[in-house]
């Protein structure tokens, strides 16, 4: 909704009809709005701003749009054209061969030689459908270049980037990204000669985002799949859980509650189905039936045997589960099953990716890969770097000690303790201390966070990393003081349940079971949310890897094809920041 209030604003700054001598309407009509209206739509039709809709309607500006609302409808008179003056005649530019170094991208090359996307294109149509490493095109030469065209123009990633889009201005740019003219016109001179052109790509500061996110320092729109929904669909679901009912005892209150209580497969189960009911719910609002099909697989190979041999999958959109990834690799060698997606709903470990699976949770090796480039990237090597690795991560040892040589090692006591006197030894203060923890024992990481955090002071600074977020950090007696003055960084396949804007989707989960939801309810809310409107997007899920990356609650999404199973690669780098934890740029 935000992303359309918006847009109305663009027919003011691209001039389609707007003289602002447009102040005082030659009439009014009225408006009914209807179902699944929009401000934006209405300003497009009636050819206004909204601006000049809340004039004339202040009680939009109070509660908002509301079906069956009556809209005064301002008409103004045509503007009178006045006779264009030319524009500026740019000069023709001379070229010169260029080499596309490696990991570059369109953007930086027009952003470096100061043109726009569309007008590096013109001069090789061939980079329309993407850049290679080595391959050579042509980029304006340097000398063509006047002064003031280049400064402040090289590419700098202490800032962020965005491009402008077709008939966007200043005012629209702003209610995007909250960045204003004088900032953009600051950061970007050559707007002061050329104004805004579409493909152009601005300076912006780092922290201006808006609701955008951040790909290799440009700001690009996040995909919704609701916004696509344009006709009543119908997806059916098979969802196989360990729900194992036959070990509950129903006539003894007492056992069943104690049994539901503890975390187990009934529960994880039960949670799961739980987020599932919830998404499917909400995919009715936008006319989306879902049909599910639901079998208890009692975390037994025999009965899924059973349920595979006695049950027609060939018109299901897709399989959900086993949860146990054994049992998943089983079920997806079932030769019956054939093309239908089968999707492993929680599993961080690699299932075996067969034909037609889909793995969604993205695999701690994918995660601990990422955070080694930005550990490559972003540490400089002269600095105090400190390795704390404990006995069961001695080949990630290797593989940092390999990337920073000079690396020293804190080793832990047996106990997996660090002795104060050694931590206090190997930070110094004439350089940046950084520490980089390796393991999973929440004994060594809370006895790490705390040493570290103690040795913080005016003179002596000390930022924590690891590879791999295991669930120990999740425990509540670690300090997130402590880890936020550390400016504690890491991966991670999900965003902490606080960071997540759910507040609707909780409370209707409270609404709905009594109950705040958990990490699982949320995960299997976002997976089939996701899953169903991919579906519907596409008409199947066998070209889900060409839609782009997507986030819900405090998942992420972004497939990619690997033979004929889908790997999700989605992921955050985070960092806490004091009580709050951040997501960086990649």
């Amino acid at each position: 909704m935000n992303k359309n209030l918006i847009l109305a604003f663009v027919f003011i700054i691209s001039g389609l009809g707007f003289a602002e001598a447009q102040e005082t309407p030659t009439k009014f009509i009225s408006h009914k709005v209807k179902k699944k209206e929009t401000i934006f739509g209405i300003t497009r039709n009636y050819n206004i701003t909204e601006e000049q809709l809340n004039e004339y309607n202040p009680l939009l500006e109070k509660v908002g749009l509301r079906r069956r609302m009556i809209l005064r409808i301002p008409v103004y008179p045509k503007p009178v054209v006045a006779p264009s003056s030319p524009k500026p005649v740019k000069k023709e530019l001379t070229t010169a061969p260029y080499i596309v170094k490696p990991k570059e991208t369109k953007w930086r090359i027009a952003y470096n030689f100061q043109i726009t996307i569309p007008e590096l294109e013109a001069l090789n149509p061939s980079i329309r459908m993407g850049l290679k490493e080595g391959q050579q095109i042509l980029v304006p030469r340097m000398e063509s270049i006047t002064e003031s065209e280049t400064a402040n123009t090289s590419w700098d990633s202490s800032y962020n980037y965005y491009t402008v889009l077709p008939k966007e201005g200043y005012y629209r740019i702003e209610k995007k990204i909250g960045v204003t003219k004088r900032v953009l016109d600051s950061l970007n001179p050559k707007l002061l000669e050329m104004g805004l052109q579409v493909g152009m790509v601005l300076r912006v500061p780092q922290e201006a985002r808006g609701g955008l996110k951040i790909e290799d320092d440009l700001l690009v729109e996040r995909i919704s799949l609701f916004d696509s929904i344009d006709k009543k669909s119908e997806v059916s679901l098979s969802i196989l859980l360990p729900f194992k009912s036959k070990e509950i005892v129903y006539d003894s209150i007492e056992d069943t509650r104690r049994l539901l209580q503890s975390r187990n497969l009934h529960t994880l189960s039960a949670d799961f189905y739980a987020g599932l009911l919830l998404a499917a719910d909400t995919l009715t609002h936008y006319g989306i039936t879902v049909k599910l099909d639901v079998f208890d697989t009692e975390n037994s190979i025999t009965k899924i045997n059973e349920i595979v041999g006695s049950h027609d999958f060939s018109k299901t959109d897709a399989i959900i589960g086993p949860l146990i990834p054994s049992n998943f690799d089983y079920l997806s060698t079932k030769k019956t099953l054939g093309d239908v997606p089968k999707v492993a709903p929680l599993s961080t470990n690699p299932v075996a990716l067969r034909n037609a699976v889909f793995q969604s949770v993205t695999p701690k090796s994918f995660l601990r890969k990422r955070m080694f480039e930005y550990l490559d990237k972003s540490l400089n090597r002269e600095d105090n770097i400190v390795l704390v690795v404990d006995s069961l991560n001695r080949n990630i040892e290797k593989e940092l000690l390999a990337m920073f040589p000079k690396a020293t090692l804190l080793r832990p006591e047996k106990s997996n303790y660090l002795l104060p006197e050694f931590v206090d030894s190997l930070l110094v203060d004439s350089l940046p201390n950084k520490v980089i923890l390796e393991s999973q024992d929440f004994s060594l990481i809370s006895s790490a966070s705390s040493q570290m955090s103690a040795q913080l002071t005016d003179m002596r600074s000390v930022q924590l990393f690891t590879t791999y977020r295991s669930n120990a950090y999740e425990n509540s007696n670690l300090s997130q003081k402590q880890l936020g003055d550390l400016k504690f960084t890491y991966t991670a396949d999900r965003l902490p349940l606080k960071l997540g804007e759910y507040n609707h989707f909780q409370n209707h989960y409270i609404r709905t079971f009594g109950k705040p939801p958990n990490r699982t309810a949320v995960r299997a809310y976002d997976l089939v949310l996701d899953l169903i409107l991919r579906k519907v997007y596409r008409g199947d899920l066998k070209s889900i890897n060409e839609i782009g990356e997507t986030d819900y609650q405090e998942s992420r999404f972004l497939y990619q094809k690997e033979n004929n199973a889908f790997q999700n690669t989605g992921y955050f780098l985070l960092q806490h920041d004091d009580f709050a934890i951040k997501e960086l740029k990649k």
